[in-house]
This record gives C-alpha cells, structure tokens and sequence, in this order.
C-alpha cells in the first residue's frame, strides 16, 4: 500500500499515536514557524518567543502593531531569543477593504497596509501578507479585481523601497478562487515584490491544495500549514494530521516545486506541551512521514 493509500484509508481514526518515516527524498528544506496567535496572551513578549522556540519552532510571524512601544518590545523578544520574526498578517484588510467603494474605507486599508511594511522593516520581516479584496453584495468580483490591482499597484514603491514582498494569501473572501486566476493576479504586476502566500487548508472545500502549489511554482513566498475536516456536512479547522488534507501530496508538490522558504501553522494554541505536540506533528509532514493511527 502507498503513503496516499495509507493516508487515505486512516484519516478517519483516532488521535495520533506515533510517527514512522516512509520512503522519501528527505526532509523539506524549511524554517518552522507559527503566527504569534499561537503563543497566547500570558507572559511577556520574551516569555511567549521563547516557549515557541523551546518548542521547536525557528521563526514566528506577527500581526500589524501602531504602537512604537510594542513595536520595539518585540523587536527585543525577538533579539533575545534569537526567535526570527519572519513575516507580518497585516489586520485592515478584513474591516476595511481594498476593493471598497469608499474612498475612506480604502485609505484606511492603505494606511494600515503602509504601516505593515513599515512593521516588517523594523523587525527584519521579509513578507507582508495581504489579502487583496473582498467580494460581497456590494461588491463584484470585476470590481475586486481592478479596484485591489489600483491600490496594490500604488503600494508596490514603497514595498520595492523598504526591500518587504507584498504576499497576497487566498482566503474565504470569494475571490482568487482557482490556481489559474491566482497565477495570473500575482503575474500581472510584474514585479518581483509581490508574490503568492499559500494556505493549503483555506482551498480544501473547494480544490486540492497540492494543485494549487504546482501551479503557483516560484510565486510562492510563504506557506500556511493548517489541517481542516468536513463531517455531516459541517467544516471545522483541526489540529495538523487529524483533518482531511493529503499531507503526502502536499510534501511531494512542495518538493517538486523547491520550495524553500518558511512555514507558518496558523492553527488554535496552547502550552509548551500542546506546542511541542505540534511541532512533533509539523516536522512529521515536512520529512514525508507517514502517519500512524488507531482505531
């Protein structure tokens, strides 16, 4: 029986009772990260970095901050801990969208987007996630399109100025909903500053996230791992290796395509136990392993 077969026949069982490597071509040459969600809300900033580094975790990645305080304590957790903070989720895009019709709306996008890459610089992020539009009933999807094309053109010199990649992730906003379309949104602004941050599990309801990254090839910046199951007709996201998704074909395509860069897990949090847990999990997908269940 092969990994896909064996996947398949035990995704339905019980929690995780170990690991076994299958035959593969090694590990993925890959950073381990999680979004700084993960890490809670007790203790200082130095505190929660270095529980996710004495977890195993290499890198974090964190959400946009205007206060200069903040900005500059995480900066020093990060120092402190040698914990690597790689990449910045930038937080108006959701309340204040790019594609909106109001010019107030879209300033406040804009702005929030500015001081996103303005975030990254300081702490030596690479990456500024985006997600680029929202289509709803008022607004089409033609408008999406050439509204967040306009603005994130308007965004690109100040990203090529502070040397931090605009990534623009696909999410459940009803836009950018096939690998082809998003190839082609990443390629029209030829620019190597803006490129493709994947979510293997934000696709699953509606494609096969190992398509998506052969599709997509070196436009990707940044991956997003988390795990998602559907049950009697209702969706849920889950802890990695107990949902649906095909981790073996998701090893193979990100292998074949080279992928280099880091990952993040944007799942629930928890403790240094329940951390450790995940990243046992997380460095099981990135060797190719196998994953051993029971009824």
């Amino acid at each position: 029986m092969d990994r896909r077969s064996f996947l398949a026949t035990t995704a339905a069982a019980g929690a995780l009772t170990g690991l076994a490597a299958a035959q593969t071509s090694g590990r993925l040459p890959v950073e381990k990260g999680l979004v700084y969600g993960m890490l809670g809300r007790q203790g200082s900033y130095k505190l929660r970095f270095q529980m996710a580094k004495d977890a195993g975790f290499e890198c974090v990645e964190l959400y946009t901050t205007e206060d200069p305080r903040e900005v500059e304590a995480l900066a020093k957790a990060s120092q402190d801990t040698g914990l690597r903070i790689h990449g910045v989720m930038n937080q108006a895009h959701w309340a204040y969208p790019l594609s909106s019709s109001d010019p107030a709306v879209v300033k406040k996008s804009m702005d929030g987007m500015k001081t996103s890459l303005q975030n990254a610089k300081t702490w030596g992020a690479d990456t500024v996630l985006l997600v680029p539009a929202v289509v709803n009933p008022e607004t089409t999807y033609e408008q999406a399109m050439e509204r967040s094309k306009r603005q994130v053109s308007e965004l690109l010199p100040l990203a090529e100025q502070l040397k931090v990649i605009i990534a623009i992730e696909e999410v459940w906003n009803k836009f950018l909903l096939s690998p082809i379309e998003f190839v082609d949104y990443v390629d029209s602004f030829k620019s190597p500053y803006l490129k493709a941050y994947f979510d293997v599990g934000n696709v699953q309801l509606y494609g096969y996230p190992e398509h998506w990254i052969r599709s997509l090839g070196k436009r990707t910046v940044k991956v997003h791992f988390k795990d998602f199951r559907f049950r009697n007709r209702q969706a849920e996201f889950v802890n990695l290796l107990d949902g649906d998704l095909n981790w073996p074909a998701i090893y193979d395509s990100l292998a074949a395509v080279g992928y280099k860069g880091p990952i993040s897990l944007e799942i629930a949090g928890g403790d240094l136990e329940y951390l450790t847990d995940v990243n046992k999990r997380f460095e099981a997908i990135i060797k190719g392993a196998t994953v051993l269940r029971k009824a």
